[in-house]
């Protein structure tokens, strides 16, 4: 008579694909004794999956979800909204479409906030860690705009707050929007989807479901330096281009 095999526990060490979560008395026993992992960019996966069911009460659509890829790295660049629903709705969209987790890019640099955000899996937006983030294999989430807040970021690292210029470029439905450059710049060679989100309501409220339309992979020409400028340049303006085109088709 052959034994029943007993499922192996779960300690949240895969830091790409969404794993089974436990139940309340499970993870609380597993905090407390340390039994989990936490990744060399500070996210701690079995947090990051714990957390997921928050988002039930918003319903996301994913159109063209077969575009993600399944394993390997991407740069994801959708449009900005409020800031922090779009890259929960996002996150939403690619568990539904591939069972995996993204890092979204733009967690603040400051103490208690950056490390508790980062274990839910932001990262900040310096472009070297971006780029050690997608050679790791990792998505990471990105939006058309300097950060997923509302607030820009001075070269020193400080708040500010938007010029008029700025906020009328953040506009949810709009496609426009400064292009994350500097990312480019650093992660050329790698895949770039651009995505389109639509909200479900006014200021996101759960009224209808939001859509997610993924657009087609976006790649430099073949033989491009890595950081070379004019190449990361054109990309951003066909990254700015194909968000616009997939807000027209999510409308």
């Amino acid at each position: 008579m052959s034994a029943v095999a007993t499922p192996a526990p779960n300690y949240g060490i895969d830091a790409d694909r969404v794993l089974a979560v436990d139940g309340p008395v499970a993870a609380l026993r597993r905090r407390i004794s340390g039994r989990y992992a936490v990744d060399e960019f500070g996210g701690d996966p079995h947090l990051m999956d714990l957390f997921a069911p928050l988002m039930w009460p918003i319903r996301v659509h994913v159109e063209h979800g077969e575009l993600l890829p399944r394993s390997g790295p991407a740069l994801l660049v959708a449009n900005r909204g409020l800031g922090v629903l779009e890259p929960m709705v996002i996150g939403e969209a690619v568990k539904q479409a591939s069972r995996r987790r993204i890092r979204v890019i733009g967690a603040p640099e400051v103490p208690v906030l950056g490390p508790a955000i980062r274990k839910l899996g932001a990262i900040g937006y310096r472009p070297d860690d971006v780029a050690a983030m997608l050679r790791a294999g990792h998505l990471a989430a990105a939006p058309l705009g300097p950060t997923w807040f509302r607030r820009g970021e001075d070269a020193d690292g400080g708040l500010r707050r938007p010029s008029a210029e700025e906020a009328k470029l953040a506009e949810p439905t709009r496609g426009a929007g400064e292009p994350p450059r500097e990312l480019l710049v650093a992660t050329l060679g790698f895949p770039v989807i651009p995505m389109g989100v639509k909200p479900g309501g006014p200021l996101g409220l759960p009224l209808r479901s939001w859509r997610v339309v993924v657009g087609e992979p976006l790649l430099p020409p073949a033989g491009t330096d890595d950081e070379d400028q004019l190449a990361a340049a054109e990309l951003a303006e066909q990254v700015r281009d194909a968000v616009s085109r997939l807000l027209l088709e999510a409308a």
